[in-house]
Formats: C-alpha cells, sequence, structure tokens
C-alpha cells in the first residue's frame, strides 16, 4: 500500500449560499461520475459506447474494462485519494483508463501527449502524484523514456503504468484484482479531477474540478448542442482538452449514451472515413482546423453528410472565416467559448445566422453570472470592451495548492478574472477581442511567452529574448521570438532545437526568431515585459505591412 502523506488537500469550495441556490436551482444533482457510468451500462448496456482503432466497447464493456482496471491499480498499491498523471492520446484506453480511476475514487491529472519532461513533472510535482499512465509510444514518441526521466527527477512518482509494450513497467491490459476492495461511489463535492489551465504565466496551474459541477456542465451541453443517445460524438482534438472532453465532449456523450469515435488525428485524412463509416453527427474544432476541413470537403469521396453540427472553439473564429466553415462543410456552425476554469459560451443551434458567425456565444445557465468591466474594476456599457470576469455553478473558485495565482485570478467575491477582453450584446452573446495577458493561442494550444523566455534566456549566446504573439492565416497565432544575441549569434535553428531540447511540448517551441540589436527601449528597466512585447509587436506588424 501507499505510504500516508501530507499531501495538500484537494477541495474545490462555493459559499453555503451559493450551493444551497445551485441545489434548488437542479443544477447540482448529487450526481457522481462512477454512478452515473454504472448507470448507463445498465440502460445501454448492449449499445457501442467507445469508437477507436480495432475496438468498439458497448457500455457494459467499457464499464468492465473500468472495473478492471480500477481493481488492478489498487491491487497494485494505490489508495483512493491518490493523484495519477494520465498521459493518453486518442485511444479507447484513455477513456477506459479515466472510468477506472473516478471508480477507484483516484484522481486524474491531465497531461497532453504534446508534453514533456518539463510540463509532466510540474503536474506531477504540484499535484503530489503517486502514478503515473501513458501509452507505450504515441506519434513516434516513447513515453517510458519520459516516465523514466520522471521517476528519476520525482521518486515520490512510485508507479507507472502502460499502454502496450511496459517493458519494466505495469501493463494496463494486465490489470486485475479483487473487486471487493473497490470502494463505493465518492462525494459529489468531492475534487473528481485536476484539469490544467492554459498557463498565461509559466506552467500551468492545476484546476480542480467537482463531480456536481462537471457533470451539470456537460449535462446542460448536451441539451444546447442537440447531443442525445442517437448522436455520434467524435473526439478529433486531444480528448485530454477540456473542450472536447465536456462542452459537450465525450463525457456529455456518454452520459446521453451516445457513440463516442476517437479519431487518431484532427486532419481530415484521419478523420473524414471516420464520419462516413459511424455516421458522426457531431465534433468539435479550432479555427485553424475548421477551415482545413472545409477546404478538404469540397474534395473528399468521402460521405460527410451525417455531420448535424460542426463546434468550433478554443480561439476566436473571426465572421469571414466562419461564413467559409459553413460554405465548405455544410453543416451547422456553433461557437464554443469557454475555459477550463468553468465558463462555457455557445451560439444556441437556433440563433439568427448573423449571430452564429459574428459572436462566440453566451453563457450556459441563468445562473452564469458575467461581468465585463474596466481596468478599474467598473461596469461598462453593453457593446464596450472591457475584462470578462465569471461566477457560477461550475466555475472554479481557486486554483490547487497556488496562492498567488488565486489572488491574482478571483476578486473577493469570487469572480474568476478570465484574462479575456470581450463585448457583450445587448442578447447576452459575447464578442472576444483578445486577451489582456501575453498568452499566445496557437491553434488553440495557450502558449506563455514568459515561459519560453526563460527558456530562451538560458541559452549561453542569448542576451535577452521576448516573445510575441503575430497573426497567422492559418494558427490564428504564431509565436515570434525577439532575441539580442551575446557574443557570436546563434542560427535560429539552434535556438529552436534549444527549446525543443528542454524537454518542451513541441507547440512551444517559437515558430520564428528575429534577431535585433537592442529592444528600443528608452529607458532601461522602465518599462514592463508586456509593454515591451507589446511595443515589438507592433513594430514586427509595421515592417511586415511595409514589406508587402
Amino acid at each position: 500500500m501507499s505510504e500516508p502523506t501530507a499531501r495538500v488537500p484537494l477541495r474545490q469550495i462555493w459559499p453555503d449560499d451559493f450551493v444551497a441556490r445551485y441545489r434548488a436551482a437542479g443544477y447540482w444533482r448529487g450526481e457522481t461520475f462512477p454512478a452515473f457510468l454504472r448507470a448507463r451500462a445498465r440502460e445501454f448496456a448492449d449499445a457501442i459506447a467507445v469508437v477507436g482503432g480495432d475496438t468498439r466497447w458497448t457500455y457494459a464493456q467499457l464499464w468492465e474494462q473500468a472495473e478492471r482496471i480500477a481493481a488492478g491499480l489498487l491491487a497494485q498499491g494505490l489508495v483512493p485519494g491518490d493523484r495519477v498523471v494520465v498521459q493518453l492520446g486518442n485511444i479507447p484506453e484513455f477513456i477506459a483508463v479515466v472510468c477506472a480511476l473516478f471508480r477507484a475514487q483516484l484522481v486524474p491529472v491531465y497531461a497532453l501527449p504534446a508534453h514533456r519532461l518539463t510540463e509532466v513533472g510540474h503536474f506531477a510535482r504540484k499535484s503530489e502524484a503517486s502514478a503515473y499512465i501513458s501509452a507505450d509510444r504515441y506519434e513516434a514518441f516513447d513515453y517510458r523514456a519520459l516516465a523514466r526521466e520522471l521517476q528519476a527527477e520525482l521518486p515520490s512518482v512510485r508507479h507507472v503504468f502502460v499502454v502496450g509494450d511496459a517493458a519494466e513497467f505495469v501493463a494496463i491490459g494486465a490489470l486485475d484484482g479483487p473487486r471487493d476492495p473497490l470502494p463505493g461511489d465518492p462525494d459529489p463535492q468531492s475534487v473528481a479531477f485536476l484539469q490544467i489551465s492554459g498557463g498565461s504565466t509559466g506552467l500551468s496551474k492545476l484546476i480542480p474540478r467537482t463531480h456536481d459541477d462537471y457533470i451539470y456542465s456537460f449535462r446542460a451541453s448536451n441539451a444546447l448542442c442537440g447531443i442525445d443517445a442517437a448522436s455520434v460524438y467524435m473526439v478529433a482534438l486531444p480528448a485530454a482538452h477540456n473542450f472536447p472532453m465536456s462542452s459537450p465532449g465525450f463525457f456529455g456523450a456518454l452520459y446521453a449514451g451516445a457513440r463516442v469515435v476517437l479519431s487518431p488525428g484532427p486532419g481530415p485524412d484521419a478523420a473524414f472515413p471516420l464520419i462516413a463509416r459511424e455516421r458522426v453527427t457531431c465534433v468539435g474544432l479550432v479555427p485553424p482546423l475548421a477551415l482545413l476541413w472545409a477546404d478538404a470537403a469540397g474534395r473528399s469521396t468521402h460521405d460527410l453528410s451525417s455531420l448535424q453540427v460542426l463546434q468550433v472553439g478554443g480561439a476566436k473564429l473571426v465572421p469571414e472565416a466562419a461564413r467559409r466553415v459553413v460554405a465548405g462543410l455544410g453543416c451547422r456552425l456553433q461557437q464554443v467559448f469557454g475555459m477550463a476554469e468553468g465558463l462555457v459560451n455557445y451560439t444556441r443551434l437556433d440563433d439568427p445566422e448573423e449571430l452564429v458567425l459574428t459572436t462566440q456565444g453566451r453563457p450556459i445557465s441563468d445562473d452564469d453570472e458575467v461581468l465585463v468591466v474596466d481596468d478599474h474594476g467598473m461596469p461598462v456599457a453593453d457593446g464596450e470592451v472591457g475584462h470578462l470576469l465569471a461566477r457560477g455553478p461550475y466555475t472554479i473558485r481557486g486554483y490547487h495548492n497556488d496562492a498567488a495565482a488565486n489572488a491574482r485570478s478571483f476578486t473577493a467575491d469570487g469572480f474568476y478574472r478570465t484574462g479575456d477582453m470581450v463585448q457583450r450584446l445587448p442578447s447576452g452573446h459575447l464578442v472576444v477581442q483578445g486577451r489582456a495577458t501575453d498568452h499566445i493561442n496557437r491553434a488553440g494550444e495557450k502558449i506563455s511567452a514568459e515561459e519560453i523566455e526563460d527558456h530562451l534566456l538560458a541559452h549561453p549566446q542569448v542576451f535577452d529574448a521576448a516573445v510575441v504573439s503575430v497573426p497567422d492565416d492559418y494558427l490564428g497565432e504564431r509565436s515570434c521570438a525577439f532575441v539580442i544575441p551575446g557574443g557570436e549569434k546563434p542560427r535560429p535553428a539552434e535556438l529552436k532545437a534549444w527549446v525543443r531540447g528542454r524537454g518542451l511540448a513541441a507547440f512551444k517551441v517559437p515558430d520564428q526568431i528575429v534577431f535585433v540589436d537592442a529592444f528600443g527601449t528608452t529607458a532601461v528597466g522602465k518599462i514592463s515585459r508586456r509593454e515591451l512585447r507589446a511595443q515589438l509587436r507592433a513594430r514586427f506588424l509595421e515592417d511586415q505591412k511595409d514589406a508587402g
């Protein structure tokens, strides 16, 4: 058995009067993940729940997989309450493992397949994880090597479980154990898992989500997105992202008794044959992918006629791009604007076309409290741009184990400062205007400029560096690093290799590197990094304009 340790407790607490309000309104019903999954296994026992590769699991088979793995994990020495970093791609075992962790009252900590030792180590350290679960290989990367590095760096990660060839670790496929030690269902107000934030300053923060709040979010999303037992929902984006997990995501689909189809990749080559074969009805994409799909659809020989709703989120879809998507795919468009911390906005399926094309939707709940304020925290009039703040039945009240981030990100009365700049229309629909921080939104992947600057500054031939976002027709935004060399100027390829070699996700490697002699500040030390980045970005765009 795991040795008891004094870990930072996992909690997400709403004030008592809010708890009473959300329960009275029927948002929080006391549901839990294991309870609803068990119920669906009874109600839809023979219906197909999950499709991926050559695997087709019914609801009864998915629950049996979850029970087997849950019992096996406890038999290996994990105990309820242990935190487990899960880094799996779009494979059926991802869903089975997560359901198993819920069944065993173990707490998933989600990592994306693109993450490497820097990020995975941070998640494990911050969550005080006891175990790590990965595939043997995924998209040519060997995660067993990462697991070895992780255990060398953090001996507290005592257990490693692997889907596929486990080498010296424990194979997920071999797990089993007695069912009697499996615990009962958890407290609905307890933390079900730790999601990761976009990471606007440094590495991602950990987001504790409870059974009650998260189940409400995707249950309510189902109604707004037209998901029922006849639906076929495709996971094209990485399944560990909050968007394909809960908006309504594969959890919403499983809650409804629908079919979940896992695409091995997000591109048309991988997804279109599956749409045709499985008669997919709904999928969520980021804007660059939506444009790619729309362009490819006209040339495809695959039958995409089953697709009813294309959701686009993760970054803003501008109106002209929205029109191209609708024209190319011929299905209903639903814009989605949300965050792993909670608030999710949807355009409604019966909204007028103009609202669907030009806005990012309105909140799920009547009890989603949305404030749009100026720099001083004062409300602005509808139509004016301001900072978006949110509070509600599925928006968190605090990050895990991060007092400094909580002081920055939450008001004294519990509103979450999202960091987004928006306009609110009289209808309640929001139009996103960008980020208030130096967040780079690269095809839906959030990159902290500060984090990448720190890695560049560690290079012996870099005197200073500033990373900015610049517009990109395909990615939405790409990263550009302005570098002042220290001594002999390194080659751009060398700097990119340096960042990649420091154990970071590939999407964080700067897309472009521009060498400059100086940053052009008038008084050294008298300008913030944020202002510096804004100046460099403006200068870059002006130079591009002049060159064109």
